[in-house]
């Protein structure tokens, strides 16, 4: 199935880049105004334009469906977590252990002096 839809993603994805190529730009309409033989296509004067607008708007929506069901799958597989938990889950088990116990606490007899320190 995975190796199915990476071959329909990159078959779309060069369909893509071939019709948008095909696409005339906003300028060039103020060519067409001047005889530049657009009317004499195949889809008419204004065919093209629809034509290929609404097939590159159909294949941008494919294009993106298998997108997100490539990116479903490959999560899927995955069973583990993001890298970042697995990099902080041994980071903080070998700092418990690593971690100096506390010093036993001092006991203070209250019958002797405090010692004076000089100055």
């Amino acid at each position: 199935m995975y190796t199915v839809l990476v071959i329909v993603q990159v078959l779309v994805a060069v369909a893509l880049i071939g019709l948008i190529l095909l696409q005339h730009g906003k300028g060039a309409d103020a060519g067409a105004a001047f005889g530049s033989g657009a009317s004499g296509t195949v889809f008419g004067a204004r065919g093209s334009a629809n034509f290929l607008s609404r097939t590159t708007a159909w294949l941008a929506t494919v294009f993106f469906a298998v997108s997100l069901a490539l990116a479903y799958l490959v999560h899927g597989e995955r069973k583990t977590d993001s890298v970042v938990d697995r990099l902080q889950a041994p980071a903080s088990a070998e700092s418990a252990k690593e971690q100096p116990q506390d010093p036993p606490a001092q006991t203070t007899n209250d019958s002797e002096p405090a010692p004076v320190v000089p100055e």
